[in-house]
């Protein structure tokens, strides 16, 4: 039996559905200067359509260039926003398909998430979604070969989402990925004071976010929960919307990058 692919929802909308144009253009976006700083062990970065988000999105990935080698698994979590699930949910596929390949979800992470109440296998949950698909592309160019466990949340608590994290937490080999845009839909003025309100609020560990700050406030809450905890710092890496890259100053989309590292 052929092995089960959730193939691309967004290829060719989103980004290029080509693979040597999606390469290229991801390679574009993650190049210049790395953050010199400590080790993240979590990243938060946008999931719009790479010709609005795709620049601060390379900037969350950009950090993790010195470690690129070290990481084998991705926990990438963001918001449902297609199909209302209560908890979050997992695919049930064994591979998450993009132009550039395929990625292995790994079957010991999923299960181990399984064991938790919260957690359900929900396909259709991710049929449509492009909150975790817009992701792979970066993390594909950056990382190589990894495993994958790919989760969409939908009405959950931070604790609920933490305890997630937590379950699979592992070592440097585990990169927690938080998939996220910011306010939406404001002028740029206006989305500019709230996303910086969010940021400070983000880099301080506050929360929790409501979802009018950020779509995915229900997995960014999960990870400052899980944050706090851990006794992890988190650093601000870059905070644009679209009127900064390609779209109407009228009616904005904010989009943030952000990394949680341990404390020095």
């Amino acid at each position: 039996m052929a092995p089960s692919v959730r193939p691309p929802a967004v290829a060719g909308s989103f980004y290029p559905r080509d693979a040597g144009e999606l390469r290229s253009t991801v390679e574009e976006l993650l190049r210049g200067p790395a953050a010199d700083g400590p080790v993240p062990k979590a990243v938060i970065a946008p999931h719009a359509g790479y010709v609005f988000s795709g620049p601060i999105a390379g900037s969350a990935f950009r950090a993790l260039a010195a470690v690129a080698a070290s990481i084998r698994r991705v926990v990438l979590v963001g918001p449902a926003h297609f199909v209302p699930i209560r908890g979050l949910a997992l695919p049930g596929h064994e591979f998450f398909a993009t132009p550039l390949g395929e990625v292995k979800v790994q079957p010991e992470g999923a299960q181990a998430a399984l064991r938790l109440p919260q957690v359900r296998v929900i396909p259709e949950a991710h049929v449509r979604e492009h909150s975790l698909e817009v992701e792979l592309p970066f993390l594909q160019a950056l990382l190589g070969d990894f495993e994958l466990v790919p989760l969409v949340a939908g009405e959950a608590d931070g604790g609920e989402v933490a305890e997630v994290l937590e379950r699979l937490w592992g070592g440097p080999e585990t990169l927690m990925v938080i998939s996220s845009d910011l306010s939406h839909y404001l002028p740029s003025e206006a989305a500019r004071q709230v996303d910086r309100e969010t940021a400070d609020e983000i880099v301080a560990l506050g929360g929790p976010l409501h979802s009018r700050q950020a779509c995915g406030a229900v997995p960014i809450n999960g990870l400052l929960e899980a944050a706090r905890r851990k006794g992890l710092v988190a650093e601000l890496l870059d905070l644009r919307n679209s009127a900064d890259t390609a779209g109407d100053p009228s009616r904005v989309v904010g989009y943030g990058a952000f990394a949680f590292h341990e404390r020095n």
